[in-house]
């Protein structure tokens, strides 16, 4: 998914790779490719891609994923899709300043 894009620096994706044990459970979850498995451990490589569904923290065996899932736009995208709405987060509201 090269082309799909959250947004530039706001995803509160963390990786703690000195207690990841290379299990590559977040690879195989990870629907965007945000990491890859080099050197015996889990590395994010795409951060930008993330859109915080927290698919990855879920099934580390080892807690060394911390996400915020379901904040800011992706909820609103998600929900959207969930509801079968118009996907939204809000910031066309006069009074966000969220994207």
């Amino acid at each position: 998914m090269k082309d799909l894009l959250y947004l530039p620096d706001v995803v509160t994706l963390k990786l703690y790779e000195e207690t990841c044990n290379g299990c590559g459970m977040c690879i195989k979850v990870c629907p965007h490719d945000v990491f890859e498995l080099s050197g015996g451990k889990a590395h994010i490589i795409r951060r930008d891609y993330c859109m915080e569904c927290g698919a990855c923290q879920l099934n580390c065996p080892v807690n060394a994923i911390m996400v915020n899932s379901g904040v800011g736009c992706a909820a609103g995208i998600i929900n959207g899709i969930l509801n079968n709405t118009e996907p939204s987060c809000g910031c066309s509201d006069s009074n966000s300043n969220c994207c």
